[in-house]
């Protein structure tokens, strides 16, 4: 997977260097968990600018791979 674009609240997000399924959990961990949790992600094109993504019971997140293009 060269990266997996996330939509989160409707506003465009990307990480690198995960794996599909671990993201997947790692998402659905932090959004059941009772305590609050991050998930780091890039935003925006170009240099990467971090950004701390708050994941909770409700959050709009979608996720979309990118595959690596053969």
């Amino acid at each position: 997977m060269k990266r997996i674009n996330l939509i989160y609240g409707g506003m465009p997000y990307s990480v690198g260097g995960v794996d599909l399924e671990e993201l997947v959990e790692k998402i659905a961990d932090g959004i059941t968990s009772a305590e609050p949790r991050w998930l780091h992600v890039n935003h925006g094109e170009g240099s990467r600018r971090e950004a701390l993504l708050l994941l909770t019971a409700g959050v709009d997140i979608a996720i979309i791979p990118i595959p690596v293009e053969e």
